[in-house]
């Protein structure tokens, strides 16, 4: 299957900001056109949809997005592993891909999309009063929560799944729109390799490794 290098959700944006470059240049001169087409420019690079070399590891757990780690923390999970956990906070910036991909090879047995407000992603609060979509992922070794929550640009979570979806890991399953948040809960059982500030990149970087019983 031939990937398209921008996903099918930027089109609209890049058509409509190209149209406005080459009308600009037509009707007011190349100078003036400079700014949508810079528009234009970093529209397509915001919606690209790069190609990535998955581990090929059922005990790895990769990232579901790209950005920068901002906390590692222990929780108690109330929505679908119903136990502890460890939470792995990753901060999208507009810069970043914003691609989701799935963690893990799993089926979706769990999930919630919830409305809310457009808090700075970064903020600890915006987990919980910011509109996000939260998928919940089990296989025959473990289960794994994904959340992916809108920031303070972003103005829609997509998603391209449904409950009994099986995703491969690595698959692309959705996107956020224009700077956002991606929570990963995994269970006690996964030794997390990646620490706060760490960069990671989506469906290429370990993220943990399910520790033998």
């Amino acid at each position: 299957m031939v990937q398209n290098p921008v996903v099918k959700e930027g089109y609209i944006y890049i058509i409509v900001l190209g149209l406005i470059t080459v009308i600009t240049a037509l009707t007011l001169g190349g100078y003036w056109a400079i700014f949508p087409g810079v528009l234009t420019a970093f529209i397509t690079f915001f919606f690209r949809n790069p190609k990535r070399e998955v581990p090929a590891d059922d005990t790895l757990i990769v990232s579901p997005a790209d950005g920068k780690v901002m906390s590692v923390t222990g929780v108690y999970d109330d929505q679908f592993l119903n136990d502890k956990g460890l939470k792995v906070t990753i901060f999208l910036s507009v810069f970043d891909v914003h691609v989701n991909r799935s963690p893990v090879q799993g089926e979706i047995k769990f999930q919630q999309y919830t409305c809310g407000r457009f808090k700075p992603a970064y903020k600890e609060s915006a987990a919980c009063e910011n509109e996000r979509h939260a998928i919940g992922l089990e296989n025959g070794k473990m289960r794994v929560l994904v959340t992916q929550i809108a920031g303070i640009l972003a103005r829609r979570i997509v998603s391209w799944v449904t409950l009994g979806t099986v995703l491969e890991q690595g698959e692309r399953y959705g996107l956020i729109k224009f700077g956002s948040c991606t929570e990963l809960i995994v269970p006690t059982t996964v030794e997390v390799l990646v620490k706060k500030g760490d960069r990671v990149k989506g469906g290429k970087t370990v993220i943990g490794r399910l520790m033998e019983k």
